[in-house]
């Protein structure tokens, strides 16, 4: 078990997977050999030309990158602001997620991995597991909070029309953090032919850095998209909604070192931070292990984690990866905390004005616009990380 913590002022992770205070692999000795094995060869997995060649083939012709980065006029006129948004929702399965499961199931691979297991809160992870367990004709086994299976049926239908097996959690709050406990309970008993696709940039060491670096092809492309229109790379702001913040990390991972550019983080207070019934990790939280990483996450006095609330099955988590617990810590990021009822009318309020249904995930970073203090010259672009067709349900609840 590695427990060493390591500080340092790079924003990039440690060859021992810390960034600042945070990361790591707090794990049990019955996880190690499965860690171990990942940690030993992702970097040099990842970085063969071949490796390279079928990841960028399949993120072109499978996927649909790259994914548009469109100037929001209605939008930016309404908030004062230049108003990019980077299209993840138009990826194939509808989310950002499946950049990194395709990264993924490739490692898996190429470690000789014949079963895949994974979580989801919203269900995206899971349709994008699913999707290329399919597409390479590998068993898949997901699993999901029973909550979450109720709020987003079209995504548990989806997954199993796709071939994967949805495996409800039942335990605490029945949502993403008791689904990332139970695949993590599945992958130690079953080490040797199976590779967990963890689809968030949280857990041990290498996984949030590897999920960053699979992610990071979004702000790739927002760089040279934005300068072909502007004539700059770098906007005032980046924006993102965070849960345990995958697309956050793709959207920031190449403005992590332009400190012209402001990272914006915008976690879920559901009912209100002091409500009770919230998921504002920042806010509410102080350093612990969750997941098998240091980070900051939402718990009670004696360390036993805080049951989190959001309307958001993809931000309802009590903490947050360890890239972004450093940015919150050293000042780089902004962290923002959106109520529900703020998310809901931002998600109507790009609809109406942009004819663009977003995920509630998403609404969530949309809404922080209005708490700014944008200036009139200020060019903001928003990861659109998810598109909202599996959300109709709730957002019908608000029409």
């Amino acid at each position: 078990m590695q427990t060493t913590i390591e500080p340092t002022t790079s924003f990039e992770v440690s060859d021992k997977g810390f960034y600042g205070h945070f990361g790591g692999a707090f794990i049990p000795e019955m996880l190690y050999p499965n860690v171990e094995e990942l940690r030993q060869n992702y970097l040099t997995i990842t970085a063969d030309p071949s490796f390279q060649a079928e990841f960028q083939q399949l993120l072109e012709d499978y996927v649909g990158r790259p994914t548009p980065l469109f100037l929001a006029k209605r939008l930016s006129e309404t908030v004062g602001a230049t108003i990019y948004l980077k299209r993840e929702d138009l990826c194939h399965t509808g989310a950002h997620k499946i950049n990194n499961t395709i990264g993924q199931i490739l490692v898996a691979q190429r470690l000789g991995k014949k079963r895949i297991v994974a979580e989801t809160g919203a269900g995206q992870h899971g349709v994008a597991t699913a999707t290329v367990c399919a597409l390479m004709g590998l068993e898949c086994i997901v699993y999901m909070g029973s909550v979450d299976m109720k709020r987003q049926q079209p995504n548990v239908d989806r997954m199993r029309m796709l071939g994967a097996k949805v495996v409800p959690a039942t335990s605490g709050s029945q949502t993403l953090k008791d689904a990332t406990n139970e695949a993590m309970r599945h992958w130690i008993n079953n080490p040797v032919d199976t590779h967990y696709i963890i689809g968030s940039v949280v857990g041990p060491h290498p996984y949030p850095d590897m999920v960053a670096r699979f992610q990071s092809v979004i702000s790739q492309e927002t760089r040279k998209q934005l300068f072909a229109k502007t004539g700059s790379e770098n906007p005032d702001y980046v924006v993102a909604c965070v849960g345990g913040g995958s697309n956050a990390a793709g959207a920031f991972f190449h403005y992590l070192n332009e400190p012209s550019v402001r990272l914006v983080a915008v976690e879920a207070a559901g009912h209100g931070v002091e409500s009770g019934h919230s998921a504002a990790t920042t806010a509410l939280g102080k350093p612990g292990v969750l997941h098998g990483s240091r980070t900051i996450l939402m718990q009670t006095e004696d360390g036993q984690v805080t049951e989190p609330y959001s309307i958001s099955a993809g931000l309802d988590y009590p903490g947050i990866g360890p890239l972004h617990a450093h940015l919150f810590e050293s000042g780089r990021g902004d962290f923002y905390a959106i109520t529900d009822e703020d998310a809901m009318a931002a998600g109507f309020q790009l609809s109406k004005l942009e004819g663009i249904i977003p995920a509630i995930e998403t609404a969530h970073a949309l809404a922080a616009l209005s708490h700014m203090n944008l200036k009139a010259d200020d060019v903001v672009v928003v990861c659109l990380s998810g598109r909202g067709d599996k959300d109709l349900s709730t957002y019908s609840q608000y029409l």
